[in-house]
């Protein structure tokens, strides 16, 4: 293994995009190269320069190679033992004084599905607390949301990527896919090759945008009024698939009603989007026989997020798309790991399998497979936001894994406060992040290349990583620091440190529950470059299936597995995966999908005389989510070094700003600093700052944490501000 190239994933976004790992020439300080792996269907061998460069953070001048302890305000070197002592001392003193409940776990959404699993067991049934969430909760919880209340079921795509270029227009709504995904641009360019087309929807002229042959820029906040207007003008002219919506759908008779109150003009005044550019987007959306919705950040991060992703499904449903082949609505998922980490118990209201916590039945089922009393297991605690902001009062103590909410979390600078307030913080990263500084420990943790585990892609595609190197001699990998934290506090049974013991179990777990793992082995992932869930085992009794099992196989192309009635499968068949979704049914009780009713609504903050510009963020393309790691890469650092805004010429030139003036930029929330980067590719009435730096330009200092009232997701998207040269 150590020398020779060994076939992985890369450690970032949802693509998980495959690469081959060789060591360096000596073997020495950890370094790997890496090369192209053309075998893997996602990226065909391209990387971007995040990928390419995600070896440098294997350096131990860069990481943590060993615990810290906090010693008279400061963190200093400490043993492993004497480290796990102080964590579970300080938890065990939490729970003694205050209940279990005091104790926050905050996970991660780039832990593998084996340390998801391992993390949310060990809030509840080690800690006995409620408390646990995860970053991810800030990735694609409204569209998580909007496709279980029309669709039944969440997965990011509910089809492979290479189904893309083949469908007649894809609608792309608020993301930025050449810079945030680069390897994805391929799917977007045979799609126009094809004679496909592009619809961008974004208030910046993106780079992404730049590729469309359509680009909408709507105010920030208003995705919700455009996508209501599109409807509008597709029943106006008589598009809807009547057919469709009459035998696969139910609820069309409200939502068609509550899209009837957005008039063209109405939406125009909204969204600052032509009626001409409206009526173009529904002629290039609805007369090819196939098309696409697939969203991002953009009209997900929004305290409507839920209803704004709603609002496009139904644009789907009236249009007889979702659940057709080559066709349907899909999210396009962030980070790593962001769906099988919600899948398997780190959120605050999920077991494992993707079982709700408050069904009795699943609780059942999982606390057999833990070995515990139903009973026993706490019910859903808070959102990942109300978590953060509980710090310090309710809640004492926090055990987070791979998250950087001091950079990350809205109103930022809140939650810094918080976190410094508590009575214990112990954080596992492999990096010593602007959170981790805070921390009374600090354990070195695995990462990627230094581990075997798996991770879900964004098309729900299971996938191995493997363990290329050995990781230096102080450090050890999250599941080693719960096994012995769970011995420590009294639980010497039920967590492994061996990550195929883990995914055993998490297949057991998961058997017959939405997200069914039971079918998939750490062999079939090596052996078929992954498996898309849901592949329960031949064991499983399709009638048992709760209508998860619904699209086709590998092997009949965009035929469907057998119907609910069917008889099940022989017991010696291996169950191939599902790439497609809801061919046959959706994943409702009824089979149906539904359309659900929504209506525009402002955003949480709208400008005003004091605050009269609209901030949005985002990302750019060298660097990644709050840069704790690429922000240690020199080759990216040269490409990104720092935060700045983003503005029109025309607010600059009313603000007397010339290209690389410090501006302040000023919410409710507070200031952050920046040098001006001036383009007519944003709104006059807009500025954009990405997120991924600290300190001064921390952009998230500004953000607005009104959330979703039901995926909980903060408004990162849109927030009023005042803008002006500092220092004037």
């Amino acid at each position: 293994m150590e020398n020779s190239a060994t076939p992985t994933h890369c450690p970032y976004c949802a693509l998980q995009c495959g690469m081959n790992l060789t060591p360096g020439a000596d073997g020495s300080d950890g370094v790997v190269v890496v090369t192209e792996r053309a075998d893997f269907p996602v990226n065909r061998g391209a990387l971007c320069g995040k990928g390419r460069t995600a070896p440098a953070v294997l350096s131990s001048r860069v990481r943590l190679t060993g615990p810290l302890v906090r010693r008279a305000g400061v963190l200093e070197p400490a043993s492993w033992d004497e480290a796990l002592d102080r964590i579970a001392e300080g938890l065990t003193r939490t729970r003694t004084e205050h209940g279990p409940d005091a104790c926050g776990v905050f996970g991660g959404g780039g832990l593998t599905n084996e340390k998801a699993y391992a993390l949310g067991k060990f809030a509840r049934v080690v800690l006995g607390t409620s408390q646990i969430d995860y970053n991810g909760r800030f990735c694609m919880s409204s569209a998580a949301a909007a496709g279980m209340k029309a669709f039944g079921l969440d997965r990011g795509l509910p089809f492979p990527l290479e189904d893309i270029p083949r469908t007649g227009c894809v609608v792309l709504v608020g993301s930025n896919l050449v810079e945030t995904m680069p390897p994805a641009l391929r799917y977007l360019t045979e799609l126009r090759e094809n004679g496909g087309t592009l619809i961008v929807i974004d208030p910046r002229r993106t780079r992404t945008a730049e590729q469309a042959d359509l680009h909408l820029a709507p105010r920030p906040g208003t995705d919700l009024a455009l996508a209501l207007g599109l409807l509008h003008l597709v029943v106006a002219e008589g598009r809807t698939d009547e057919e469709y919506i009459r035998e696969r759908t139910s609820g069309w008779e409200e939502a068609r009603a509550a899209a009837m109150a957005h008039w063209p003009e109405y939406v125009e005044r909204i969204t600052g989007v032509s009626v001409p550019e409206l009526r173009e987007a529904v002629r290039l959306f609805c007369e090819p026989e196939n098309a696409m919705v697939l969203t991002a950040r953009g009209p997900e991060q929004q305290s409507k997020g839920t209803d704004t992703v709603g609002a496009w499904i139904n644009l789907t449903l009236a249009t007889g798309r979702a659940g057709r082949p080559l066709s349907g609505y899909g999210c396009l998922t962030g980070q790593g790991n962001g769906q099988g980490g919600r899948e398997h118990g780190q959120k605050a209201d999920q077991l494992p399998g993707y079982r709700k916590l408050v069904d009795p039945e699943a609780r059942r089922h999982v606390a057999e497979v833990w070995g515990v009393d139903p009973d026993s297991l706490p019910g859903p605690g808070r959102s990942a936001y109300e978590l953060l902001d509980a710090l310090g009062g309710d809640i004492k103590s926090l055990l987070l894994m791979g998250s950087n909410p001091v950079v990350s979390a809205p109103r930022a600078a809140h939650i810094e406060e918080r976190i410094k307030s508590l009575d214990f913080l112990a954080v596992c990263d492999v990096v010593l992040s602007e959170t981790a500084a805070l921390a009374d420990v600090v354990l070195p943790v695995t990462q990627w290349a230094e581990e075997t585990g798996t991770t879900t892609n964004l098309e729900g595609r299971v996938l191995l990583r493997r363990r290329a190197i050995t990781p230096p001699e102080g450090v050890r990998s999250d599941l080693e620091v719960m096994h012995e934290l769970a011995d420590r506090l009294g639980v010497e049974k039920g967590f492994p440190t061996d990550p195929e013991e883990v995914f055993e179990e998490l297949r057991r777990a998961s058997a017959g529950g939405p997200a069914d793992y039971s079918g998939i082995t750490y062999r079939r992932l090596a052996e078929e470059n992954g498996v898309f869930w849901p592949c329960p085992t031949p064991a499983v009794d399709v009638d048992a299936v709760p209508a998860a099992d619904l699209g086709s196989t590998p092997a009949v192309g965009l035929g469907s597995v057998p119907a609910a009635d069917a008889d099940p499968a022989p017991a010696a068949e291996v169950h191939p995966g599902t790439p497609r979704l809801f061919l046959d049914r959706f994943a409702t009780e009824d089979g149906r999908a539904r359309f659900v009713p929504v209506s525009h609504r402002a955003a949480a903050e709208e400008p005003d005389a004091e605050y009269p510009v609209l901030l949005t963020t985002g990302r750019v393309v060298a660097q990644y989510q709050s840069g704790a790691q690429t922000r240690r890469v020199d080759e990216l650092n040269a490409a990104a070094p720092g935060p700045f805004v983003e503005l029109h010429p025309r607010l600059a030139e009313r603000l007397g700003a010339a290209e690389g003036d410090p501006l302040a930029v000023v919410s409710r929330r507070g200031r952050a600093v920046a040098p001006a980067r001036i383009t007519t590719a944003i709104r006059p009435d807009t500025v954009f700052m990405p997120f991924h730096w600290p300190g001064e330009g921390r952009a998230n200092t500004l953000t607005n944490p009104a959330l979703d009232p039901t995926s909980r997701m903060p408004e990162f998207k849109t927030c009023a501000v005042r803008v002006e040269v500092a220092g004037k």
